[in-house]
């Protein structure tokens, strides 16, 4: 017998059952002379097994109810039982959706915008491509590599549903082999890109990493994700996504080579998310990059941090001026309030 809030779905077999203690016949003189086992005559009374129109034709000779009825009694059990089923699947997958920034998400596009539980988990299902939502149970977070400032389970929905919108955009980009050594060789050309307007290096940065065997996508922020960006595997492919959060270029840029730290580094497609070691060896693969460690660290002996200076180190190394604003104010060099003028806020379609 299978209950759901408004379904109760029982087996033909309680039918048998009754019949057999009405003539007090047991479930072994009851096997003899259906010529079947024991076994499976138990599972048939506790309706794990479907009663086939072979067995129908038996339990007319049987018991003397005809076969049609019992092939009723079996096509109305299985009617209920689905229905039992989906009820109840669907109870806690409004539970499981209550988990989800589905808001954002409708407000992104991605869903349809809906205030009905109901119509909220099918939306959900369709999103993800499952037939229930406990079927994700995060093991999408296994093997995504992501820079994120903060986690929680809050955090961990927000990114399952971000890397899922990032797999689906992914699919109509077409790339190449994954090929890190040719990633590698293209590193100065990336780095290049700072002293661009993202009209021009957007659709260069894509073309370039596709070539690699990486789908670069551009998402929105997700609030409370502290998300920005993930890297992962979806099938032959590397997808990389990016989200503007803040705006910032000197954030996308570190973001971005921290992304690509993960793949030369080859930290994901691994079982599990990434290490706390992981995130520290792309932060620093990313910081060195950017702007490398030795002229650095001349630059910052000489104390100048005068917009004139910043701006002519910036020259000098062929970085962007903004990000070695960010670089100086989160080394504790300059204040949050100092050089921001130099920085550039990107307005990125996504």
């Amino acid at each position: 017998m299978k209950k759901s809030r408004t379904v109760i779905a029982t087996p033909p077999g309680a039918t048998i059952k009754e019949q057999l203690k009405n003539r007090n016949m047991s479930q072994k003189e009851f096997a003899l002379r259906m010529d079947m086992s024991e076994k499976h005559i138990s599972k048939l009374i506790n309706g794990e097994v479907q009663l086939t129109g072979d067995v129908a034709l038996r339990l007319e000779l049987v018991l003397g109810i005809p076969a049609h009825v019992w092939n009723k009694l079996e096509a109305i059990y299985r009617d209920k039982l689905m229905r039992a089923e989906a009820e109840n699947d669907m109870e806690q997958d409004i539970e499981e959706s209550k988990n989800y920034p589905y808001n954002e998400m409708a407000k992104n596009g991605w869903v349809e915008k809906t205030n009905k539980p109901n119509e909220k988990v099918i939306n959900l299902r369709k999103f993800f491509e499952v037939v229930k939502l406990d079927l994700i149970k995060m093991t999408m977070l296994d093997k995504i590599a992501c820079r994120r400032l903060g986690d929680g389970d809050r955090a961990d929905y927000a990114l399952v549903a971000w890397a899922q919108k990032a797999r689906l955009e992914a699919r109509d980009i077409s790339v190449k082999s994954v090929n890190t050594t040719r990633l590698e060789r293209n590193l100065k050309k990336l780095r290049y890109m700072t002293n661009m307007d993202p009209v021009c290096f957007c659709p260069q940065m894509k073309a370039l990493l596709a070539d690699c065997g990486i789908a670069l996508v551009f998402l929105p922020h997700i609030g409370g994700s502290f998300l920005h960006g993930a890297t992962f595997y979806d099938g032959k492919k590397i997808v990389m996504g990016l989200t503007v959060r803040g705006r910032d270029a000197d954030r996308f840029w570190f973001s971005l080579f921290h992304e690509i730290g993960h793949v030369l580094c080859n930290h994901i497609n691994h079982m599990g998310s990434t290490t706390v070691d992981d995130e520290i060896e792309a932060d620093d693969f990313a910081r060195d990059l950017l702007i490398p460690n030795e002229p650095y660290r001349q630059f910052i002996g000489n104390e100048d941090f005068s917009v004139t200076a910043i701006t002519f180190f910036a020259q000098t190394i062929d970085i962007a001026p903004g990000i070695v604003i960010g670089r100086l104010q989160k080394d504790g060099y300059i204040g949050y309030n100092q050089g921001n003028r130099l920085k550039i806020r990107y307005a990125l379609a996504v």
